[in-house]
């Protein structure tokens, strides 16, 4: 059998840490072969040894059947080889176009050819199906085109071979479904593609086979064809896993948490949330469902403070809280999750120790007449490490170091830990593996359980009729229609989401 990658005994070590243990991946050509695991178990970096960012202790790389060393990722790129990266590597300022052919623009006369160049990635983007607007700023345009972005970079430079590391993980259900054809067309015209994942349902749905690794070690190779969800899922976490949320009905007491009239604006001075009015009780989650782009993230941001409102009020326990900076926000009670973690959630070059206590450091017992008390600092965090399960060499590791699931586990022990009244938990599991969206289901019910209010948004509609008590849909910057997980179905949420009204008797 001739396959197109054979990566065979792959060792990587890291201080402290083995992170690839004699690891096998054979890749057939023109299939789509998912790579499975829980966050932290070596996939990613297996992948930056396949695409020359780390250089393995030992181990042999075969492509096309021939043995290569491939010492950075133009050696890579020189075999065909092309990586999308989970968190992508463009620059906001340039065009599509600037972006694609960096490093690799095309010459007239000493001087770069942009209107060349722009001919190519047109011919190129129209030839996958990926329509992007060879013309437009990276900053103007959506997550998902960003991501056919990094696609059409590698195509650019000849890969035959693609490497997507978690390429869902930051979209929406409609670019899902989209991205998922743009790989189907890429491996008819002979394309070979490495699938990172821990998305059980996109492996069925798309692979054709599937190598799962646990804790660094291979487990096993299979064919998508003969296995099931439950069975790939036990093999990732080594233990049998629960597709169900499991929990009692809300009990809802008073009001912790009310927006009246609010009104934000986006950077291009756009109103992005009109008038929207929505209350959340004590002891209930109600989830916000709706496509990106219709002013959840400017809500989000605007309750947190990190975004000014133009009009309207926010209140928590009665108290106004609109525009207070996002130290006073969260002193006064709201715990929040970014979505955006490296942006917002951590300081990536601080120990992970350090970003446990970001929201508290300069409180006692971690710091006193403005110096911090480091063993204090650590305690804590070797305490929250421990009960969130966060997989690291150790707690003076660079957060950076961490896997991205491994990083979301860190800001959720954090934010839970300081006991919020009004939890705000945006995308709280994008990126990670079953066995841990399992362990933050269960943390998000057990505050709920705990009297506290909180607010989940996220872009994975099973997640939020699976978690919420109450789900309210965000259209164009407004809350269209208020419904109970029970009495509807992921149908009727789509249609609500594109804007229909709800047709229902007693309409919410």
């Amino acid at each position: 059998m001739e396959y197109v990658i054979e990566m065979l005994d792959i060792r990587k070590e890291f201080p402290g840490i083995v992170a690839n243990d004699n690891v096998n991946l054979q890749v057939k050509k023109g299939e789509i072969h998912a790579l499975l695991g829980e966050n932290g178990a070596g996939k990613s970096t297996l992948m930056n040894v396949l695409f020359g960012l780390y250089q393995p202790e030992k181990g042999e790389i075969r492509v096309r059947g021939k043995e290569v060393k491939i010492t950075d990722p133009n050696v890579a790129n020189d075999l065909g080889i092309g990586m999308v990266h989970q968190h992508f590597m463009l620059i906001e300022k340039f065009t599509v176009t600037e972006n694609i052919v960096l490093g690799s623009e095309p010459k007239k006369m000493g001087r770069i050819d942009m209107a060349k160049a722009e001919r190519e990635v047109q011919e190129i983007s129209e030839r996958y199906g990926l329509r992007v607007d060879p013309r437009a700023k990276i900053e103007n345009i959506s997550v998902g085109m960003q991501q056919r972005v990094e696609i059409l970079k590698t195509l650019y430079r000849g890969a035959e071979i693609l490497i997507f590391d978690e390429p869902t993980a930051v979209l929406t259900p409609q670019e899902i479904k989209e991205l998922m054809e743009i790989m189907k067309a890429l491996v008819s015209e002979g394309k070979s593609i490495i699938l990172i994942t821990h998305k059980l349902k996109e492996i069925m749905e798309i692979c054709d086979r599937c190598t799962v690794i646990r804790r660094g070690k291979g487990i096993d190779t299979l064919d998508i064809a003969k296995t099931n969800p439950s069975e790939l899922a036990s093999l990732m976490v080594g233990r049998e896993v629960s597709f169900t949320t499991e929990k009692t009905p809300a009990a809802p007491k008073e009001v912790i948490f009310s927006v009246k009239d609010l009104v934000v604006k986006d950077t291009r001075k756009v109103d992005m949330v009109r008038n929207l009015n929505l209350e959340i009780k004590a002891g209930e989650i109600v989830g916000i469902a709706g496509v990106d782009g219709n002013g959840q993230t400017e809500f989000i941001e605007a309750i947190a403070g990190l975004r000014e409102v133009e009009s309207g009020k926010i209140y928590l326990n009665g108290k106004d809280i609109t525009d207070l900076k996002p130290r006073k926000v969260t002193e006064s009670g709201v715990g929040h999750i970014p979505q955006d973690r490296h942006k917002f959630g951590l300081v990536l070059d601080f120990p992970i120790g350090e970003n446990m206590v970001l929201q508290t450091y300069y409180q006692k017992p971690y710091a006193k007449n403005g110096i911090l008390n480091f063993k204090e600092i650590y305690d804590k965090a070797r305490k929250l490490i421990k009960e969130y399960d966060v997989r690291t060499p150790s707690e003076h590791t660079l957060a950076r170091a961490l896997s991205g699931g491994n990083q979301q586990k860190a800001i959720i022990g954090r934010e839970v830990d300081r006991n919020p009244d009004l939890l705000i938990a945006a995308q709280p599991t994008r990126g990670l593996d079953v066995g841990a969206i399992e362990f933050v289901h269960q943390k998000l019910i057990e505050e709920r359980d705990s009297g506290k209010a909180v607010l989940l948004l996220s872009f994975e509609l099973d997640e939020i009729m699976n978690v919420s008590d109450r789900i309210a849909v965000m259209y164009e910057g407004e809350i269209v229609a208020v419904v109970k997980p029970e009495e509807t179905s992921e149908e009727e949420l789509g249609l609500l989401m594109a804007g229909s009204k709800r047709q229902k008797v007693g309409e919410s």
